[in-house]
């Protein structure tokens, strides 16, 4: 009897010590795959933004008779807000962007014995973009419809201010920074034809625009 109950022992201490290796050579179970930061996902660029630019602008303008001038160089800042939409199909993204700008954009010549001067105080565009997202990064064209004003003064005569509606065209890059921040650089050109006559001159206004900005997409 004692020889059976010592048997019993072994065979259940080696069943217990086989048991305990198949368990150490079974495989691990794989941790679940960690989610990737929200920053490490695949940028889209859909959805609407807001945001501020700045930067400056340079230009030709010129009167003309009965106080022509030749053609003068003007340029200045500028500072203002923007909002957009962006839909991004694939890898292309389309958009649609309005902007408003204070701007001291100005020059001068002489002109008929006095001083000629040509001026933009105020600059807004409602452009179409079309760009091509390489994730986080996207250059576009742009253009469209350009409104701002253009006064001209002739020193000791007066001036004249007047609203024109002409067209802009451009370009730029755009780059996620950090959600919700993307930032820009931007190029347009800007044609607003001639202002207002003083006594029969008046003046054109052409300028490019180089400008940064940054907006933040909701």
């Amino acid at each position: 009897m004692k020889r059976l109950v010592l048997a019993g022992l072994g065979a259940l201490a080696v069943v217990t010590m086989l048991g305990a290796a198949n368990a150490a050579d079974l495989p691990r179970r794989h941790a679940m795959p960690a989610k990737a930061p929200a920053d490490e996902a695949p940028y889209n660029w859909t959805g609407f933004y807001v945001g501020i630019n700045g930067g400056g602008g340079f230009g030709r303008s010129d009167f003309s008779a009965p106080f022509s001038t030749g053609s003068f160089d003007t340029s200045g800042a500028l500072a203002g807000g923007t909002i957009g939409y962006n839909y991004q199909m694939g890898q292309t993204v389309f958009g649609v962007e309005g902007d408003i700008d204070w701007t001291n954009i100005r020059g001068s010549a002489a002109c008929a014995g006095t001083t000629c001067e040509t001026r933009n105080n105020w600059l807004g565009t409602v452009r179409g973009r079309l760009g091509y997202a390489f994730d986080r990064f996207m250059p576009y064209v742009t253009g469209g419809l350009a409104v701002g004003d253009i006064k001209s003064s002739i020193a000791g005569v007066g001036d004249a201010n007047e609203t024109k509606t002409g067209w802009t065209v451009g370009g730029g890059f755009e780059a996620y920074l950090s959600r919700p921040w993307s930032a820009k650089v931007e190029y347009l050109y800007v044609d607003l034809g001639r202002g207002a006559s003083l006594l029969g001159s008046d003046s054109k206004f052409q300028t490019h625009i180089v400008r940064a900005g940054l907006n933040y997409k909701f």
